[in-house]
């Protein structure tokens, strides 16, 4: 298996565990309490990170498509996305919360293994040639797009997203530490 995609899955297995990790270890009280530098609660932020798994799955298809496409047909796309932030943060910040209603505390790890099982079956299927296809992404939706993305690229945003915010929970060092 090459570096690049052993790195994805190897990310996607220490997100598992540490989610899990939070999940055993974190109290109500923990989860309802705010987290730091968002306006979630860490119950909801901990749901947006499961939540950038989930993306992923639904970005594959479009980078298939696009990547197909005369590159403008992208860059149009990508412009018009980035149009629309301002509604996309809106639905981004409630649709966590109310997802989280959901997928809560007793039902997002279970959320989060069965998305990476299904990614890592996917990203092991993809061929080198496939992980290169790219297609313009809008770099105002997250820190992490950047104005074109391989597929490989792709497979390995959750895991940064994921990481990103993890920095955010305002869980106490002990709940932070994942079983094993």
């Amino acid at each position: 298996m090459d570096p690049t995609r052993e790195a994805t899955l190897d990310g996607y297995n220490r997100a598992c565990r540490e989610l899990t990790g939070w999940l055993e270890t974190a109290t109500l009280s923990d989860l309802r309490r705010k987290s730091d530098g968002t306006r979630w609660t860490n119950e909801e932020l901990l749901f947006h990170m499961v939540f950038g798994y989930m993306i992923v799955r639904a970005l594959l298809p479009l980078v298939r498509v696009f990547s197909r496409l005369p590159r403008p047909w992208g860059r149009g796309f990508a412009a018009m996305l980035n149009a629309a932030t301002v509604p996309f943060d809106v639905v981004n910040y409630w649709g966590s919360r109310a997802a989280a209603l959901i997928y809560n505390r007793h039902r997002m790890n279970r959320k989060l293994q069965k998305t990476i099982t299904a990614l890592a079956r996917r990203l092991e299927r993809e061929t080198a040639r496939s992980l290169v296809r790219s297609m313009p992404f809008p770099t105002r939706w997250d820190p992490f797009f950047t104005t074109a993305m391989t597929l490989a690229e792709v497979y390995a945003y959750a895991t940064q997203h994921f990481d990103f915010h993890a920095k955010q929970l305002s869980l106490s060092r002990s709940d932070t530490q994942p079983s094993i």
